[in-house]
C-alpha cells in the first residue's frame, strides 16, 4: 500500500531575488515522502506566490488524496491521472507527488530515472541566474558565477541596458535572457532583441505578456534570436500551438505537474521542431535532481534553483565548473535522504 507524508518548508534565498514581477527572499515549499513496502520516494512542490499556490492550497489538496485503491506503484499512469483529476490547477503539489512516485519506482527498480525514461546519462551545463539589481550587486553575482558557462539574466524592467552594460564590463559569457513578460510592445521587444544579440544573447525567454498572441506571432516571425515560451507554456496542451508564438519552450516540473507530463511535453516539442529548455523555480536538490534526469532531451539547461538557497535538506548530483554531474543513484539521485533529519531541519 502507498502511504504519503508531507512537511511544510520555507526555502531561504541566499540573496534577494528580483524579477520584473517583484522580489522575494524565500519560497514556500512542501516536501513529500511516498512509501511502498520498505521503499521510499521523495518529492517537492516549490510554490512562488506569483503562481497562486500556498501551504494552504497544497495541504487542502493533499487532504483530498486517497491512494488506498492503488496497490501497484508501477501503475503510474493511472495514479497520476487520478491525482491530476482530483481538482484543477494545484500543479506544483501534483508535481511533488509525481516526483516522489517516480523516485519510488526508481528505488524499486534500482535504476536512475533517466534509464527508466530510456534516456542516456548526460552531464549538464547549467546557466546561473542573475536577478534584477543594482550595478554593484550584479557585478558581485557575475563574479560568483565565474565557473558557469552561461548566465541567465533577468530583464523586463526600466534598467535593462544598464544591467547588460554592467555584465558586459565583467564577462563575455553567452547570455540566456528572461524578460518575464516585462516588455510592453512588439516593437520595443524587437529593438531589444536586436540589441541583445549584439551583446551575446543566445535566446529571449517570454519577452511579452503570455496572452499577447498577435504580438508574439509577429515577434517570432521577425526575431533574429529564438523566442522561448515560459509563462505562456504551462502544460502539454500549450505545446500544441506553441510554434505559432515561440521557437522553443521552457519546461519546468512545477508547471507541468511533474516528470510524466514534462517528458511528454519534450517529446511533443521535438516532433514539432521546437527547442527545449529545462528550467526551475527556487527548489531543493530533490526537484532539481528529478528535472536533471530529463537532461538528455534539452537544448539548454537552467537548473540552478538549489544553488540559490541556503537551507537545502537534500544532497544529490554534484555541480563542478557549472556542470551538473548526474550520479548513478536510483530514482532522482538523492544521496542518503533521511525523513527524520528533514523533519528536524
Amino acid at each position: 500500500m502507498l502511504s504519503l507524508l508531507y512537511k511544510t518548508y520555507n526555502l531561504e534565498k541566499k540573496h534577494v531575488f528580483r524579477i520584473a514581477g517583484g522580489a522575494r527572499t524565500s519560497t514556500p515549499a512542501i516536501l513529500i515522502q511516498l512509501t511502498f513496502a520498505n521503499y521510499i520516494g521523495y518529492g517537492e512542490a516549490s510554490m512562488p506566490p506569483l503562481y497562486g499556490e500556498s501551504f494552504q492550497t497544497a495541504i487542502s489538496f493533499l487532504n483530498k488524496i486517497d491512494l488506498s485503491p492503488f496497490k501497484d506503484p508501477f501503475n503510474a499512469e493511472d495514479i497520476l491521472t487520478y491525482i491530476d483529476n482530483v481538482v484543477p490547477k494545484n500543479v506544483a503539489i501534483k508535481a511533488a507527488i509525481d516526483i516522489a512516485l517516480h523516485d519510488l519506482i526508481g528505488q524499486l527498480l534500482k535504476i536512475p530515472l533517466h534509464s527508466y525514461f530510456g534516456l542516456r546519462k548526460e552531464n549538464l551545463s547549467t546557466s546561473k541566474t542573475i536577478g534584477i539589481d543594482t550595478p554593484d550587486i550584479i557585478k558581485e553575482r557575475v563574479k560568483e558565477a565565474s565557473q558557469f558557462k552561461y548566465l541567465k539574466v533577468k530583464l523586463g524592467g526600466e534598467n535593462d541596458k544598464e544591467i547588460i552594460h554592467t555584465i558586459s564590463q565583467t564577462t563575455d559569457k553567452p547570455l540566456f535572457i528572461d524578460a518575464n513578460q516585462g516588455w510592453k510592445s512588439k516593437e520595443e521587444a524587437l529593438d531589444k532583441v536586436h540589441w541583445l544579440k549584439e551583446h551575446g544573447a543566445v535566446f529571449i525567454e517570454q519577452p511579452l505578456p503570455k496572452n499577447s498572441y498577435d504580438s508574439l506571432t509577429w515577434l517570432a516571425a521577425h526575431s533574429p534570436l529564438p523566442i522561448i515560451g515560459d509563462e505562456g507554456i504551462q502544460r502539454l496542451p500549450d505545446v500544441i500551438n506553441a510554434s505559432n508564438f515561440y521557437h522553443g519552450i521552457n519546461i519546468k516540473l512545477m508547471k507541468s505537474t511533474g516528470l510524466r507530463e514534462a517528458y511528454k511535453m519534450a517529446q511533443t516539442a521535438k516532433m514539432m521542431n521546437l527547442k527545449i529548455m529545462l528550467g526551475c523555480m527556487s527548489e531543493t536538490s530533490c526537484a532539481i535532481g528529478a528535472a536533471a534526469q530529463l537532461g538528455a532531451l534539452a537544448d539548454w539547461v537552467d537548473l540552478d534553483g538549489n544553488l540559490g538557497i541556503k537551507n537545502d535538506p537534500f544532497t544529490a548530483h554534484t555541480v563542478k565548473e557549472g556542470v551538473i554531474h548526474l550520479n548513478n543513484k536510483p530514482g532522482i539521485g538523492l544521496i542518503n535522504p533521511n525523513w527524520d533529519r528533514i523533519l528536524a531541519y
